[in-house]
């Protein structure tokens, strides 16, 4: 009895002890299971980690690398005669401008015109009120009778020996003192009505309005002849010379006028004089040129440019978007027949739209690189494709003839 009731016990004892153990080992593998499961987690990161730094690394890699791994576009000078345009700064003049102004003192009687209106030569413009000079004109009128009466009569006494010959020649003196006063009271007459001098545009009334009191030399307005204009235009002193040069062999030249909307007037003009002294101060001599006006288009004071075509032979061309600056010097890259990028300075002649004429720097046997990339820099060996001159520089719309 008391044998059976011990292991009883016993195996009471022992389930609690067995489960206890069982739960430890679950425990267990479950913390191994883990720790796995992180190194393997941690492995990864690791490779990714590693992956990632590499993947940065290739993307930071040197310029020259990703040079030796690209074709990059490149171009030789355009070579081919220009002819250009130097521009001057020029103003417009008519060859007769004139101020009308008034020679009689009148109240201001009829305005027959408008600003901006073409007048032609004797057309009348002003009238002032002529009453007070038509009466001046009809008293001289009546002097005259007076006098020619006088000397009738003095002249019979002096037949029949009544007064001397003397007294008749003082009346014939009286007679031509007062017409001559008729014909000045039929001037200061003609004075009131203002006629145009010659054919031209009426310009802008001065201060006047009908029925204004005006003064002796009162401003009313301007006449200009526009039919041809005067162009006036500074140029430096070689041009200058250059000139003098051509006209010594007898070449003539013309020049063409840019208007302000930026289009050509369809009239060449003619250089037809120079001024006599340089100025001191910018080294510059004033010419002068004509122009027709058929289409009365051009009017005084208009202002514009001056296009003086001049010839270069043999230019050579570059791309504007090739070059850069830096300190008011302008570089381009060359590249040699190995690829080898090298900086280069260039002297620029002259400037037109997307293109410079290049004075010196580089040669029409060099190659240059037809658009900068920052990425690049001297000393890079790249690949290159060559481009023909003339396709690289009609991509730019080349506008100069």
């Amino acid at each position: 009895m008391v044998t059976v009731t011990m292991e009883l016990a016993t195996n009471a004892l022992m389930k609690p002890l067995k489960t206890l153990a069982l739960c430890c080992g679950a425990i267990q593998l479950v913390l191994s299971l883990a720790g796995c499961h992180t190194a393997h987690n941690s492995k990864e990161e690791l490779h990714e980690t590693s992956h990632v730094g590499k993947s940065l690394d290739k993307e930071q890699a040197p310029s020259g690398e990703e040079a030796a791994h690209t074709t990059y576009q490149v171009s030789k000078p355009l070579v081919k005669d220009l002819t250009l345009n130097d521009e001057y700064v020029c103003q417009i003049r008519a060859i007769q401008h004139i101020e009308i102004r008034t020679l009689e003192k009148g109240y201001l009687q009829s305005v027959l015109i408008d600003e901006g209106q073409t007048v032609h030569q004797g057309q009348l413009l002003f009238q002032i009120k002529p009453s007070v000079y038509q009466a001046d004109v009809q008293k001289s009128e009546a002097e005259v009778e007076l006098s020619k009466i006088e000397l009738e009569n003095n002249q019979a006494l002096v037949e029949k020996d009544i007064i001397s010959a003397t007294e008749a020649a003082m009346s014939a003196a009286k007679l031509a003192k007062v017409k001559a006063e008729l014909e000045l009271a039929k001037t200061h007459l003609g004075f009131t009505e203002i006629r145009a001098p010659f054919d031209g545009l009426i310009g802008r009334f001065g201060d006047i309005r009908l029925g204004s009191l005006l003064e002796e030399n009162q401003l009313l307005t301007t006449l200009s002849d526009t039919h041809r204009l005067w162009v006036y235009f500074n140029v430096p002193e070689a041009q200058y010379l250059d000139y003098m040069k051509n006209r010594r062999k007898g070449v003539s030249q013309k020049v063409q006028l840019e208007l302000a909307n930026k289009e050509i007037y369809p009239e060449p003009g003619t250089i037809e004089t120079i001024q006599s002294d340089f100025n001191s101060t910018s080294g510059n001599i004033a010419f002068r040129a004509s122009f027709n006006n058929p289409h009365g288009l051009l009017r005084y004071g208009q202002t514009g440019k001056i296009l003086w075509p001049k010839k270069i032979s043999q230019a050579v061309i570059v791309p504007q978007k090739s070059t850069y600056e830096i300190l008011d010097k302008r570089f381009v890259y060359v590249v040699d027949k190995d690829g080898v990028i090298h900086e280069r300075e260039i002297k620029v002649a002259k400037e037109e739209p997307n293109i410079y004429v290049v004075a010196s720097g580089i040669s029409p046997d060099e190659m240059y690189l037809l658009e900068r990339q920052n990425k690049l820099d001297k000393g890079d060996k790249i690949s290159y494709q060559l481009i023909e001159p003339q396709r690289a520089i009609e991509s730019l719309k080349l506008y100069a003839e």
